[in-house]
């Protein structure tokens, strides 16, 4: 009969039940605003383990972007360091000489100030995309020391020492030939770089969040890889030839 059926009454409930490795599943969907996505899982790691206490047979667990920006990490802890490993080793094929490898290599900490005050001026946190446009920074404030130290060693070969002389004021001549020499070809590249990426930080459509975060780094860093480039790179190289030549 009608009696023998149990109570029935409409409550609130999940409107699907869902199962990941036999186990039942409920998701929690977050938007995160105003702070990167690393820092607010662990202030909320945080958080929760203080005040939280999961029953026997509950686990918590991070998901979606969060994930996918560990599995990145992860990798990037890879490349990175080879990247950076290839460079040199391309560096000392190219000038046999450990002293210009690193004169080149020190247009890189050059760029990333110009890329760090630029994505602290845009408010942009730190992501895969930016370390993405940190490599291909990299790269690209390579080149431009390459170029600059190939036209001082060009114009500095010729300089010989000379017993009880004092070669300084010729070899700055030569050095400062050789940079006003490489200053169109610097400009030409870095202003190229700059201009072509500023519409993708400006750009508002679809898939902008990510390539502005790529280009950021690349526009900021372009920009002090240039002034400190055309100053620091032949000031080093100045000094590094007159400790030679004496």
């Amino acid at each position: 009969t009608l009696g023998d059926i149990p109570h029935i009454q409409i409550a609130e409930g999940p409107p699907a039940l869902k199962s990941e490795n036999a186990r039942l599943t409920g998701y929690a969907f977050i938007d995160v605003a105003g702070i990167d996505i690393e820092s607010y899982v662990k202030q909320a790691k945080g958080v929760l383990d203080k005040d939280l206490n999961l029953p026997a047979g509950y686990t918590l667990q991070w998901a979606g972007q969060y994930e996918y920006l560990e599995r990145a990490m992860q990798k990037l802890t890879f490349v990175v360091p080879m990247t950076l490993a290839v460079i040199v080793i391309l560096l000392f094929m190219s000038f046999r000489r450990l002293s210009d490898v690193v004169l080149v290599l020190g247009t890189l900490p050059m760029a990333l100030i110009g890329g760090i005050w630029l994505l602290y001026a845009l408010d942009y946190h730190l992501s895969v995309a930016v370390g993405v446009g940190f490599i291909a920074l990299a790269g690209v404030a390579v080149e431009i020391g390459v170029i600059m130290v190939i036209y001082l060693n060009s114009t500095c070969e010729h300089i010989r020492p000379v017993a009880n002389v004092d070669i300084s004021a010729s070899l700055r001549e030569a050095v400062e030939e050789g940079a006003l020499k490489r200053v169109r070809p610097v400009l030409m590249t870095v202003l190229t770089v700059m201009i072509g990426l500023l519409p993708v930080i400006s750009g508002t459509g679809t898939g902008s969040e990510v390539m502005s975060r790529i280009a950021a780094p690349m526009v900021g860093g372009m920009a002090s890889a240039l002034v400190l480039s055309l100053l620091v790179v032949p000031a080093g190289f100045f000094l590094n030839q007159r400790a030679k030549l004496r």
